[in-house]
């Protein structure tokens, strides 16, 4: 059974015998259709493996590396010199450090490529002109950049370094605009900004970010995981079912493909809402894991990977986030929002969600129709509620504020309504005020989700649908809430919850052989209460 690489270095797939999805028509197509291309996609997605098989094509051929893949015996163009410039590996915090290592990166790429007679300056759009005056008159290079916005994002709330590195990137970029010597390039990024140029009237790049014929070019597909990880799927399955491998049936790898999709599938990159994919990060890593601990763990790597993006937690330091707009379904925000951003601080933040992976598209984009966003699937769902927890709760001012699921899998009803009493209370009220029960059924379901519990939102059966409903392995948690503004009327909505609970016998849908605990609750929202205050078990 060949491994699962992470690499972002298309050589090793093959020198190491690794499984290489293959991608390879998307990006002859890509080469024979454009010039200049650019496409975003949050981090781990994989840009970086696409730009380096760009690469890899142009500067050694596809032999040996690309046996097996579609691309071997169709490619016919002629090597040539590669400039691969990836902006991850330059300074983020001093232009002039930044600007240093960048001419060193060109000029270790005019040695080796024999370029002289060029004038040296340490300024790199002057110093790449003087090197594209001297190359011989039919001489062409590729040109690749990744991450071009990691300078940006990494100083979203430094505006004075923001503008000076916005000004370098639009500065460089005219001097690339329409250079004979640049036979192909591409880029790529998280964020699409209109105030560095790239994307601008005028721009003679394509930007293919939500293109429908190259929106899984990037991604994994239902039908590639089938195909090239079957051996890790019946793997999984068999520790599962406790069956040998050639026992796996067919339905039992679409169930469990349909699993892997509800945490790691429906990102969606297709301006007319048809394609969408997994997560590669995450794909990998569950399916890595499966052989390794000889068990299925649906965990959240994407996540845990990286930690909170530093765009993200740059950007909520100085913003407004509305908590009930991400609990959700759909978001809907203007086509200009989302397509012309203009500058990285003034983002929309639903517009910034979307571009970093915590939102996708839920609709076509069609002018002048408003864009649909929402969580792709329960891993990104659970990581934006990390991510929004640490902004709305104070973890640290509660011991057991990680303790949520064997409070709920375990504690009685009052020690439930204690616990969520106590998370409540971290939460400064001066500036969160919980002013509805739709904002209170948002921060609980934003601290349950955060910390992986199994948590749904007005979950649906077939009478009605609940506030919260909380799923373990031994018990399944429902709470009915209720709001009180001033205090009045707890007792009366008390009972409404419980007749509510009966009434539509919230949770008895594929209950199994779990525990069915169901709580009605109210919440007094009254200055000098502002907790659960009346609360009742169901039968």
């Amino acid at each position: 059974m060949k491994e699962i690489a992470q690499s972002e270095n298309i050589e090793q797939f093959s020198l190491k015998n690794y499984i290489y999805i293959d991608k390879t028509e998307y990006i002859y197509n890509l080469i024979k259709k454009y010039d200049r291309v650019f496409f975003s996609r949050p981090r781990r997605f994989g840009k970086s493996l696409t730009i380096n098989t760009i690469g890899t094509l142009f500067e050694k051929g596809v032999e040996p590396y690309f046996k097996g893949t579609w691309i071997y015996d169709k490619w016919t163009q002629n090597t040539c010199p590669v400039l691969h410039l990836s902006f991850l590996k330059f300074s983020v915090s001093d232009l002039d450090n930044f600007k240093r290592d960048f001419c060193n990166e060109i000029l270790k790429f005019a040695k080796t490529n024999n370029i002289t007679d060029f004038t040296d300056d340490k300024e790199p759009k002057v110093l790449i002109g003087n090197i594209f005056s001297a190359m011989p008159e039919d001489m062409h290079i590729v040109l690749l950049i990744d991450e071009y916005d990691c300078q940006l994002t990494a100083n979203i709330n430094n505006k004075e370094l923001y503008e000076k590195f916005r000004l370098f990137i639009r500065e460089f970029y005219a001097v690339l605009k329409g250079e004979k010597h640049i036979r192909f390039m591409a880029l790529t990024g998280v964020t699409r900004l209109k105030d560095v140029s790239i994307f601008s009237v005028g721009s003679d790049i394509k930007d293919l970010s939500y293109d429908h014929a190259y929106s899984q070019m990037i991604g994994f597909t239902r039908e590639e995981i089938k195909k090239f990880y079957i051996d890790y799927l019946k793997l999984g399955i068999s520790y599962e079912k406790h069956i040998k491998t050639d026992c796996v049936t067919d339905n039992d790898i679409e169930e469990f493909l349909d699993r892997m999709a509800e945490h790691y599938d429906s990102y969606c990159f297709d301006e007319i809402y048809e394609n969408k994919v997994f997560s590669t990060y995450s794909v990998n890593c569950f399916l890595q894991s499966i052989s390794q601990n000889q068990r299925v763990i649906f965990g959240d790597y994407w996540y845990e990977a990286g930690g909170i993006p530093s765009i993200l937690k740059n950007y909520m330091e100085s913003h407004e986030i509305e908590i009930d707009k991400f609990q959700t379904s759909e978001i809907s925000i203007n086509y200009d929002d989302f397509m012309n951003p203009t500058s990285l601080p003034y983002m929309n933040e639903n517009v910034l969600m979307c571009q970093t992976g915590y939102l996708t598209l839920k609709s076509e984009i069609k002018p002048p129709r408003r864009i649909k966003l929402g969580s792709a699937n329960r891993e990104v769902k659970a990581a934006l509620n990390s991510l929004l927890s640490q902004k709305f709760f104070n973890p640290d001012a509660l011991d057991s504020f990680y303790d949520a699921d064997s409070i709920l899998e375990k504690g009685s009803v009052e020690e439930i309504i204690e616990h969520l009493n106590k998370v409540l209370a971290t939460i400064p009220y001066d500036k969160y005020p919980v002013e509805n029960e739709s904002i209170l059924r948002a921060l609980l379901l934003m601290y349950l989700s955060g910390l992986r519990c199994d948590v749904r939102s007005e979950q649906h059966n077939f009478k009605g649908s609940s506030d919260l409903l909380v799923n373990f392995k031994t018990r399944r948690v429902i709470i009915e809430l209720k709001f009180s503004k001033d205090g009045k009327d707890t007792d009366t909505l008390l009972k409404a919850a419980q007749e509510q609970i009966r009434r539509r016998e919230y949770g008895i849908e594929k209950l199994g052989d779990r525990e069915l605990l169901q709580i009605a609750a109210v919440f007094d929202g009254s200055p000098n209460m502002r907790k659960i205050t009346e609360f009742k078990q169901i039968g």
